[in-house]
């Protein structure tokens, strides 16, 4: 019988002690740990063992962790929790702001961290696991490298507004509320204002402007947004 294969976290923490507590928390949760202590180190090791999520540490020696999700960022959409004795707003703002999915402060519960992970993945799941790419008259939504087709022009979307509007034509007519969409695209533990996703609607407009005739994301007064597909496509 084959051994059944575990999904590979990445423990990246200069403190020993703290890698070897969440190992141990993860294999009772069917985890395969992988553990750095240093930036290069956790460069190294996500490029050789593919993880399916990183726990990354933000005052790390040779490159901080804040540079390490920078890095990660340009080639990868894994999912990353930052790890950190910071608590200042700042600081959370900033790792979220690199692509960091989520943020714990040090000293943190370890069943606390588990939950996490799992709401992460749950969340990471629902776009790695489901349909890829999404495509409608002169529009193409393709997760596999994050490009949206517009006619024949391709155009470059930020994570986050490349994933509210993937989740959003996704479900064609149906109506999502500000809260809905924070804690799908940004997580339940979003620090921030629900305004945050109007900015972002805001910006896809007008990149999609010449879509107008066709799609509209469309403000429900009252309720959130929806994106609609108009008759004439």
């Amino acid at each position: 019988m084959s051994k059944q294969k575990l999904d590979k976290i990445l423990v990246v923490d200069d403190d020993v002690e703290i890698c070897n507590m969440i190992e141990m928390f993860l294999n009772k949760e069917q985890f395969q740990v992988i553990k750095a202590h240093d930036g290069y180190e956790a460069l190294d090791k996500f490029k050789t063992e593919t993880p399916k999520l990183i726990i990354l540490d933000v005052m790390l020696p040779k490159m901080d962790g804040y540079d390490v999700c920078r890095e990660i960022k340009k080639i990868s959409n894994v999912p990353i929790i930052m790890l950190t004795a910071k608590g200042e707003t700042f600081d959370k703002v900033l790792g979220l702001r690199l692509g960091s999915d989520d943020y714990m402060v040090k000293p943190f519960d370890p069943e606390e961290l588990v939950a996490r992970i799992r709401a992460v993945l749950r969340r990471t799941d629902g776009i790695t696991k489901s349909q890829q790419q999404i495509i409608f008259p002169n529009l193409a939504i393709n997760m596999d490298n994050y490009s949206v087709k517009v006619k024949e022009h391709i155009i470059s979307l930020p994570k986050k507004e490349m994933e509210l509007l993937y989740f959003l034509a996704s479900h064609p007519e149906k109506v999502f509320t500000r809260e809905q969409l924070i804690e799908q695209i940004w997580g339940f533990d979003f620090i921030g204002e629900t305004r945050t996703v109007d900015v972002h609607i805001k910006r896809l407009r007008t990149k999609l402007i010449d879509l107008e005739h066709s799609y509209e994301i469309k403000t429900v007064w009252g309720v959130g947004y929806k994106f609609e597909v108009k008759k004439n496509v």
